[in-house]
């Protein structure tokens, strides 16, 4: 279905652009090249519509209604933003050194980046943090 409007789309927009390259301007006579209108109304003549005028109206409304029929079904096929906390990325393999293990009781270094205050920005501080048992305490049992 998407991809029949999108071919009628295409074709939609390529006669679009013919027909309006096609079409002479209002004033493409020998007057309006040197500013005359060639009548007193405001807008200059009002002619009737020509084959070309009604196929640009047609083609404009039919690439309007293909455009609108698009951006619905877009819309419809998945969700507008993507649930980033649901999302997992495969680990394939390790990149760059691989940390050492830490020993109970021992400390890590985390680098922290500070906040702003007072419009000044404080650079990376590193804090070492204590690393408790390995594993969870197991409850006693009476």
């Amino acid at each position: 279905m998407v991809i029949l409007i999108t071919v009628v789309h295409i074709i939609v927009c390529l006669i679009l652009v013919v027909v309006v390259l096609l079409q002479s301007g209002k004033a493409a006579d020998l007057a309006g090249a040197f500013g005359g209108m060639g009548s007193q109304t405001v807008f200059g003549p009002r002619g009737s519509a020509t084959v070309l005028s009604k196929a640009t109206t047609i083609s404009a409304v039919l690439f309007m209604l293909t455009s609108l029929t698009l951006s619905i079904l877009a819309t419809r096929g998945g969700s507008g933003t993507p649930d980033l906390l649901k999302k997992t990325i495969p680990i394939t393999g390790q990149k760059g050194p691989v940390p050492a293990p830490v020993q109970p009781g021992g400390t890590v270094p985390i680098t922290v980046q500070q906040g702003v205050e007072g419009g000044k920005q404080g650079g990376p501080q590193t804090i070492p943090v204590p690393v408790g048992p390995a594993t969870p305490p197991q409850p006693q049992q009476k």
